[in-house]
């Protein structure tokens, strides 16, 4: 019985040990996979391609949008011995070491956990070798608004003037907290947050690739709870596979994330164009009592109804976040209720 119970564990145990999160299976290795910063990824490539490379970077904005992977990817094609079009080629020698968290070129420092003064010497002294191989020496300091102003301090003559072989990347999500005199030692590039389009589609294309059957409704809900945030529309999604048994079902994110339905806003327009007041009493007391904060309710009801207003309007359809048969029914129920009923509605 011992030796079945033991053979039961070690093999859940195995079988756990090779799942990888979708934040770190699906985690770009090149530029061009990069979700949403186009602009920022562009940028890179040319300096890249034109040897037009500065010798510091920060890479600012909301959390989960890309800092961290574009600066390893940046770390990356640095050094490669074959990148074609400013891509790492993932076969050479140094792409395969940083693939493996092998390579002695390349410097990771977390300042959250890293923010003293002595911390930052000994990076610093670090910076006076060479590479062993290639031709830079990259150092990636995350969360990089945490070192405390002494590490700050210390650190302004070597980003100031570095050897010629080393490089800085710099990633915060607070460039306020950063001293005037390091942001003007760096170029800055800010990165916005993920739109739900981007999102969505980045979440369908996981959902083709590992055959998850997942309602297009269901994975907009997931897109717009994450907040511009990518890693957390991952996290959300990989909990939501969990809870549908590798099914991404509306009605299962809706109950797992306690949203509320836009079905719901739907009805009580409806119910509102008909003076149906008993029916209006009703639809809001069935929402109390599935637990849902009124005051989150009527914010989401006001937003509702800014939507109708822009649906009064062909040319600002394209604002509405929805796609499909959402964005129709916004379409028709514009058409029905007046626009002052609407400004009214809005205005209380």
């Amino acid at each position: 019985m011992r030796a079945k119970l033991y053979l039961w564990t070690f093999e859940t145990r195995k079988k756990m040990s090779q799942y990888i999160v979708s934040a770190r299976k699906y985690r770009p290795a090149r530029f061009e996979d990069v979700v949403g910063q186009e602009h920022v990824s562009k940028t890179l490539k040319n300096a890249l391609q034109t040897d037009h490379l500065a010798h510091a970077f920060l890479f600012c904005g909301p959390r989960g949008v890309g800092k961290t992977t574009c600066a390893r990817i940046l770390a990356k094609v640095i050094n490669c011995e074959q990148a074609a079009d400013a891509e790492p080629c993932n076969t050479c020698s140094s792409c395969r070491a940083f693939n493996e968290n092998a390579s002695f070129n390349i410097v990771e420092l977390d300042a959250a956990s890293n923010n003293s003064v002595d911390a930052m010497r000994s990076l610093i002294d670090q910076v006076r070798f060479q590479p062993q191989q290639g031709r830079y020496k990259v150092f990636i300091i995350d969360e990089v608004h945490m070192l405390s102003a002494q590490a700050f301090n210390a650190f302004l003559k070597t980003l100031e003037e570095p050897p010629a072989y080393a490089i800085f990347i710099l990633a915060t999500t607070e460039k306020h907290k950063i001293i005037p005199t390091i942001l003007s030692r760096c170029q800055i590039y800010d990165f916005k947050r993920i739109t739900v389009k981007d999102t969505e589609q980045h979440l369908a294309r996981i959902c083709a690739e590992e055959g998850i059957q997942a309602d297009e409704a269901a994975l907009h809900i997931i897109a717009q709870k994450a907040d511009g945030a990518l890693r957390d529309a991952l996290s959300i999604f990989d909990r939501m596979v969990a809870a549908g048994g590798n099914a991404v079902r509306y009605e299962d994110v809706l109950d797992n994330l306690n949203v509320l339905d836009y079905d719901y806003y739907f009805r009580l327009i409806d119910k509102l164009l008909t003076e149906d007041l008993p029916g209006v009493l009703l639809l809001f007391d069935e929402v109390l009592r599935k637990g849902f904060d009124p005051e989150i309710f009527i914010l989401g009801l006001s937003e509702h109804i800014r939507n109708l207003l822009v649906c009064k309007d062909e040319a600002m359809l394209q604002l509405l976040e929805y796609t499909g048969t959402v964005k129709e029914r916004y379409r028709s129920q514009a058409a029905l209720a007046p626009s002052m009923l609407l400004l009214s509605a809005l205005n209380l």
